[in-house]
């Protein structure tokens, strides 16, 4: 059995759902597994697995709009702390434990010690298909398409293999690039969806327009999670998070509106809810994530919230559900079963995946 470093985002929390899964897979397999996080990603994973706290960066943002120079204070401010996991990261987990694999979910720390080592690396996460899948982008986005690829590619080094998780069936670009459906939690797994009388709102970063614009919805029911807790109302319940909770809404709900993370557009479109994604301005991700979810035709795009955005999303809810039923969805048995195959007899293809790669990075530097 193989000794594996696994680097977790700790930026929001799809990546740490993610890395549930994987991780929970191989310590069943009977690898050792030693997680390295930070934030949310952390606390997240803290109680369950052998976590190692790292640094990370973040993104600040407000009114679902990133702030640029916030953003680039913040993280600013974090730099000699993170110079300081780094030599930490290095002497635990590479040093010490000696790992035969790295696995990371778009943490850069793990990914650059990775390679100055010399260990296969295996990226597991969304991020990847911006990268290295043909996909429709949005029209007039080329510029932030180009600027997504070039932040990927110096926030994560050229992995060996990269699993790529996606809801829209795009083409890898490259033989080392393997396309699977959306990583699942068990406990999303585990419920059967029914069509309640309540939209489930999602929303973060202190996303008031949103709100404001709904209560003016007297004829539905919302259910919201993220937002500043007030006083419930016959429309409006705020609800407090917590994962059965929250499940339990999103599985027995009509509709969903939220911004465009991948995760929740994933487990919506798993209990076929149609969705009104509203994409965070300035976070090219989640831009893409509501071009495609518009352009299967599952749910609404919703660039600018507005009335008319709101209305049309309700109106059409008939033509959403129609269009989910022929929405295929799938478990995690695929990606399981490929990162195992990846590993067996001492991770020989991932390894025979990093002679490759670095064998045509030979040939590029020439």
């Amino acid at each position: 059995m193989l000794k594996i470093v696994y680097g977790v985002c700790g930026e929001g929390s799809g990546h740490s759902s993610r890395a549930r899964v994987i991780a929970r897979h191989l310590l069943d397999q009977g690898h050792r597994v030693k997680i390295a996080s930070y934030e949310r990603g952390y606390r997240n994973l803290k109680d369950d697995f052998d976590v190692f706290e790292t640094e990370g960066l973040h993104i600040a943002s407000a009114d679902n709009k990133v702030s640029m120079v916030e953003t680039f204070t913040e993280n600013l401010l974090r730099l000699p702390e993170g110079h300081r996991k780094l030599q930490d990261l290095k002497e635990a987990l590479f040093e010490a434990f000696q790992p035969d694999c790295i696995l990371t979910d778009f943490e850069p720390m793990c990914g650059y010690l990775a390679h100055h080592y010399g260990i296969p690396l295996i990226s597991i996460d969304n991020q990847h298909r911006m990268r290295y899948m043909d996909y429709p982008y949005p029209p007039g986005q080329d510029a932030e398409r180009h600027l997504t690829k070039t932040i990927i590619r110096a926030m994560v080094p050229r992995p060996d293999v990269a699993l790529v998780t996606s809801f829209y069936p795009g083409t890898p670009t490259n033989n080392r690039t393997h396309v699977f459906p959306p990583i699942l939690r068990q406990e999303v797994l585990e419920r059967s969806p029914s069509t309640g009388d309540h939209i489930l709102v999602y929303v973060s970063f202190g996303f008031e327009t949103l709100l404001d614009l709904l209560r003016s919805y007297t004829r539905d029911r919302f259910c919201i999670y993220g937002a500043k807790q007030e006083t419930d109302d016959a429309h409006f319940s705020f609800r407090p998070f917590g994962v059965d909770g929250f499940l339990d809404d999103l599985a027995g709900a009509k509709a969903v509106i939220a911004t465009a993370g991948f995760s929740l557009m994933t487990e919506s479109l798993y209990y076929h809810k149609p969705l009104m994604a509203c994409p965070m301005q300035g976070q090219y991700e989640q831009v893409v994530n509501g071009h495609l979810l518009e352009t299967m035709q599952l749910g609404k795009n919703a660039q600018e919230v507005t009335p008319d955005a709101i209305g049309a999303f309700l109106y059409h809810l008939p033509d959403y559900r129609e269009c989910l039923s022929g929405y295929r969805s799938e478990g995690n048995e695929a990606i399981l079963a490929k990162l195992d195959e990846l590993l067996a007899d001492g991770a020989a293809l991932a390894h025979t995946y990093r002679l490759r790669r670095k064998g045509k990075d030979e040939e590029e530097a020439v």
